[in-house]
């Protein structure tokens, strides 16, 4: 496992240069995660309020399953990882963001569990690991981080290298279908369920998404994703061969294109009725 080092952007403040709408690159995520924005993170999700909204929604997939070791790949500030290790899953917890790892690190700590982190960047991953998994899981809509189709594309062939022949991964991102088409209307009923922090889209067109947060204390950060499409999202993961791919709205099978805050997709690596 790779040891965490401070990361130099530790207490800086964000920087998108003079024109934000052009920072589109993958690799300026890192910079985005300032020390600053994580350690107000879990305000925006609110651990208990999320866990009470999502259920066992995860944990009965991958008990349905039969998966026992599941790599977190978008660990973040560790809510995904704590929840899978309590439920009695083998976790790993990977992240590209040192600042977010070791957060995620003091955040299990002080619930009485030690994760087992990686320091690792998607598009690279399987350098960073030792065996392989039962399962994926990428949450949070994460994935949006990947500004290019060819980093989207070599990211989920990482993912897909990394899983037994049977194993699936479970990917989310907010519902940009929606967004893009009608306008944001965010419940914020199951993800972000913090109520000291407004979570909106600043600007979207095709090729970016990019979201203002405003914390209850005057702090204001930015993030700049790309807008994914569902079905986009779902012919990339068979592209790269995973078999079947199947998508929730909010935690629910039966949705309307345009309701669900937030899409979840189940993509299996091996087909089995």
């Amino acid at each position: 496992m790779t040891r965490i080092q401070e990361s130099p952007e530790a207490g800086r403040k964000q920087e998108y240069g003079d024109d934000p709408l052009q920072v589109r690159e993958t690799d300026h995520y890192v910079k985005e995660y300032v020390h600053g924005f994580v350690e107000k993170w879990d305000a925006l999700i609110d651990w208990d309020a999320r866990a009470k909204s999502e259920g066992q929604f995860f944990i009965d997939i991958l008990r349905s399953r039969g998966k026992k070791t599941v790599l977190d790949v978008a660990t973040g500030t560790g809510f995904h990882s704590v929840q899978l290790i309590e439920a009695g899953f083998d976790v790993a917890s990977a992240d590209g963001s040192a600042e977010m790892l070791t957060k995620a690190f003091e955040n299990a700590r002080q619930r009485g569990h030690v994760l087992k982190t990686v320091h690792a960047d998607w598009r690279w991953l399987n350098k960073d690991l030792t065996g392989k998994y039962d399962a994926i899981v990428c949450l949070g809509n994460s994935f949006t981080h990947l500004h290019n189709q060819r980093d989207r594309r070599r990211a989920l062939a990482e993912f897909y290298a990394a899983l037994n022949h049977d194993g699936i991964l479970i990917l989310d991102h907010r519902n940009y279908d929606a967004i893009l088409d009608v306008g944001f209307d965010s419940k914020h009923k199951y993800y972000y369920c913090g109520d000291r922090v407004t979570a909106e889209p600043e600007h979207v067109d095709e090729g970016l998404a990019r979201f203002k947060y405003v914390f209850d204390d005057g702090a204001v950060y930015h993030l700049n994703m790309f807008p994914l499409r569902k079905k986009y999202m779902t012919d990339l993961m068979q592209q790269v061969g995973f078999q079947r791919v199947k998508t929730y709205g909010d935690f629910q099978e039966a949705y309307g294109e345009h309701d669900p805050d937030f899409l979840i997709h189940v993509a299996e690596k091996s087909y089995n009725e």
